[in-house]
């Protein structure tokens, strides 16, 4: 029998409104459609998934320092603003040194210039940009290859 993976996907603030805020940048796809799809995916890679989504800091930050009790062994994040804002998640991601992915629905690159500083990609495991929500697919499939190795 293969081993679980414990993995958990964070979304960032406003990303609760995916389908109907931006829709030309994000889709028409909604977050609890993204979530349900990763999770089937998950569990045919032998992946447990669970996911926290939250506009505020500080609730992301307690689920990253809440993980390592929780055995999480690797973690997909979409910071959304807080990419570009957030030494705090970044110290807490360091603090309690699980792996991760950082995924963004758009490309940073390809939107305003502000958008193109990012304070956890130099931290990551890896950054997948702008594939819309094949980003999250591409990230357990990655993870669940680098972790079955």
């Amino acid at each position: 029998m293969k081993k679980i993976i414990n993995v958990l996907l964070i979304n960032g603030p406003n990303l609760n409104l995916l389908g109907t805020r931006e829709t030309e940048i994000y889709g028409d796809e909604t977050l609890s459609h993204l979530v349900n799809d990763l999770k089937k995916r998950s569990e045919k890679l032998n992946i447990s998934l669970s996911h926290i989504q939250s506009n505020a800091e500080h609730v992301l930050i307690e689920k990253i320092h809440s993980s390592k009790k929780d055995k999480i062994n690797y973690i997909i994040i979409n910071p959304a603003a807080f990419t570009h804002t957030s030494i705090a998640i970044r110290d807490a991601l360091i603090a309690v040194d699980i792996p991760f992915i950082e995924v963004h629905i758009s490309n940073i690159y390809a939107r305003e210039n502000f958008r193109s500083h990012s304070w956890l990609s130099d931290i990551s495991k890896g950054v997948i940009t702008g594939l819309g929500f094949d980003g999250y697919r591409w990230a357990l499939e990655t993870i669940s290859k680098r972790c079955f190795l």
